[in-house]
């Protein structure tokens, strides 16, 4: 194998169907692994000695333990990779214990603050319209920001009210939107009768980027006096938690987000103390007193 990491990463590309944007984040934590070991030495002779002296450069740049323990697991994937292929004879990555990582909990908004996010009435400007139908969509659905942009005018369903979505992995669903979010969408699209081409467009008619969500989301936030700070992924970390708390089933949140493991979701959503008080007080035997 004359390139081991052209290689990896092109399977990545055509057998895992991985987004260009992971593409870029193995190839330079990959890249940087080869700097620090030397790119002349021979993927044969590294071993968890300089694996271990790799996180221990890590560390002492200040890196927090989630991108570390990202960059291990990228070695990890890339040296399994080179041992299927009998580049290697053992995944020395794997035998590296990674930073210990606390339990982050992506924040969320209350009701009432991601109502007043979404309905927009602070925002203004001539891409009003296309903003409010992107705010209404995000909190409807649960979207990655990514989903969002590449949605075209052929994957929404408004008589449905459903959004066909193309997911990590290229993994297609459908997901439902109500009544508020079908009325954003018909604001901002109004009349138009092709079904072809980027359903959010930017000033120019081309796809609006990721950032620019980003930007509308945070400017959105701002203007409806919410302090902290909000973005694309905190909507739809949002979405799955007002359907927790309201009895959803966590299987159907783990299908609408996307997520191949139920794992994924029961640490991407929460349930407040007063969900769990009414819960067991209202389930319990004994919770109120009663006499055994």
């Amino acid at each position: 194998m004359s390139d081991p990491l052209s290689a990896f990463l092109t399977y990545l590309s055509l057998e895992k169907a991985a987004s260009p944007h992971t593409l870029r984040s193995y190839r330079s934590d990959l890249c940087e692994f080869r700097t620090f070991v030397g790119p002349e030495k021979p993927l044969k002779q590294v071993d968890g000695r300089m694996v271990r002296a790799y996180l221990a450069h890590l560390h002492s740049r200040g890196l927090d333990a989630s991108s570390v323990a990202r960059k291990l697991a990228a070695l990890r994937s890339w040296f399994r990779f080179l041992v299927r292929r009998r580049v290697l004879a053992r995944n020395v990555a794997r035998e590296i214990r990674g930073p210990r990582l606390g339990r982050k909990l992506v924040s969320f908004l209350p009701i009432d603050e991601a109502q007043v996010l979404v309905d927009g009435k602070a925002v203004g400007g001539a891409a009003r319209e296309r903003d409010v139908a992107i705010l209404e969509l995000l909190y409807a659905t649960g979207l990655r920001v990514s989903e969002l942009t590449g949605l075209d005018m052929d994957d929404v369903d408004r008589a449905g009210q459903t959004v066909r979505v193309l997911g990590k992995g290229r993994k297609e669903r459908i997901v439902p939107f109500g009544d508020r979010a079908a009325r954003a969408l018909d604001a901002y699209l109004g009349r138009r009768a092709e079904r072809r081409g980027t359903l959010f467009a930017n000033q120019r008619g081309g796809r609006l980027s990721a950032r620019a969500v980003h930007a509308i989301v945070r400017k959105s936030a701002v203007a409806a006096g919410i302090a902290r700070r909000v973005s694309p992924h905190t909507l739809r970390h949002t979405f799955a938690t007002h359907l927790l708390d309201a009895g959803a089933d966590l299987r159907v949140i783990q299908e609408l987000l996307g997520h191949s493991r139920l794992s994924t979701t029961q640490r991407y959503t929460h349930v407040g103390a007063d969900q769990l008080m009414r819960v067991y007080d209202a389930a319990h035997p004994r919770a109120r007193g009663a006499s055994a």
